[in-house]
Order: structure tokens, then sequence, then C-alpha cells
């Protein structure tokens, strides 16, 4: 295994100039897969999205860098009105609501898992998993705390207390979404090892 990659650098071009071009086109694709992903809702007794799992995963296979940049795109073509957050909703009204926090959360978060990940987390499945706890912790710091503080601000307490609003609904979809990264990542590498594709970039 190389060590210092992620899976989107076996394929990056040694040239810069189109490398830079490789990486903004990741960056740009990357954030129209959390928009897409976003819109995704599976039905249990809370919906879970898509979305943080899409954070996760790309973060994973862009790195830090490209994963950071990935995820301030997508939260700027929100700002900018564009319907990428969940329910197709956008704007600068959704900074300041209850999402807010666990929105902005979502740059550390990725910044968090892209840098395991350049570490070789993502090739073995326990830190896959660790990984992915970590980034999702990240995120639930920045979201529990704006949530917190909004409802002091507001000065309507939540009812059963900020864990029970903003942590414990969402954290079997949470669980699922780590089962999957944890499952799928290192199969990836697995399947990229058996048929020396590492090899064949000449990285």
């Amino acid at each position: 295994m190389i060590a210092g990659l992620t899976i989107a650098d076996l394929v990056r071009p040694a040239e810069k100039r189109q490398a830079r071009v490789y990486d903004a086109a990741l960056v740009a694709g990357g954030s129209l897969v959390i928009a897409g992903s976003a819109q995704i809702a599976v039905g249990l007794p809370v919906p879970v999205t898509g979305q943080t799992f899409a954070v996760l995963m790309m973060a994973a296979l862009l790195g830090s860098r490209r994963g950071l940049l990935c995820v301030l795109a997508y939260l700027a073509e929100g700002l900018m009105g564009l319907p990428v957050f969940s329910q197709g909703r956008a704007g600068v009204a959704m900074f300041f609501g209850p999402t807010g926090g666990f929105l902005l959360g979502f740059a550390p978060a990725a910044y968090v898992v892209g840098a395991l990940a350049e570490r070789g987390w993502d090739r073995r499945a326990v830190t896959t998993m660790l990984a992915m706890v970590l980034g999702s912790v990240a995120m639930y710091a920045c979201g529990l705390a704006w949530l917190s503080c909004l409802a002091n601000l507001l000065g309507k307490p939540l009812g059963g207390g900020v864990l029970a609003v903003g942590l414990y609904p969402f954290l079997v979809g949470d669980v699922l979404k780590i089962v999957l990264a944890t499952f799928l990542l290192p199969s990836g590498w697995k399947l990229i090892q058996y048929f020396g594709f590492e090899n064949s970039t000449g990285l």
C-alpha cells in the first residue's frame, strides 16, 4: 500500500495543470454528490438522509484539502440559494436555524476524516470505523453546541434537552452509515491491491 495517498490520488495526473483541473473537478463533483445525497431520506423512526454519509465518504476518498474544499463548495452553493440542502432547502436562514451548526460541522468533519484517510486509516475496518466516528463527533460537537446556543438565545428550552433533540434520534442512522463506510472503503482498497492498480499508476 502506498502511504499518504487517498483513492482519488491513484489516478491524479502527474502534470501540474492537469492535476489542478482534476482536483477542481473532484471538488465540484463531490459537492454535487453531497447535494444529491441530501435529498435521499430513509424512513426510520427519524428520517435519515444520505448527506452526512456523503460528506464523510467524499472526505475519505478525496483527502483533507479537497474534502474540505468540497464541503465549502457545497455550503457556498446553499448559501447562494441553490436547493442543495435536505428537502431542497437553501439560503442564509439555514445557517441560523437548528441545523446550522451541523452544516458548519461538515467542514471539520471532512478535514478530520480526510486527514486520517491520508494516513491510511481507510484501509482497515477498525481504523475506518474510528475515522468515521471521529468525523461524526466533530460534526455533532458543532451541531449540538449551536443548537444549545440557539435555544438559550431564543429562550426556548428544548424538550428533553439538546441530546434528545439533536443526537439520540439520529444514532441508529449514523451507526448504519458508519458500518457501510467500514465495509466499502477497505473493500475498495483490497480490490485496488488485488488488481495491482496501485502499481499501474506509477505512483
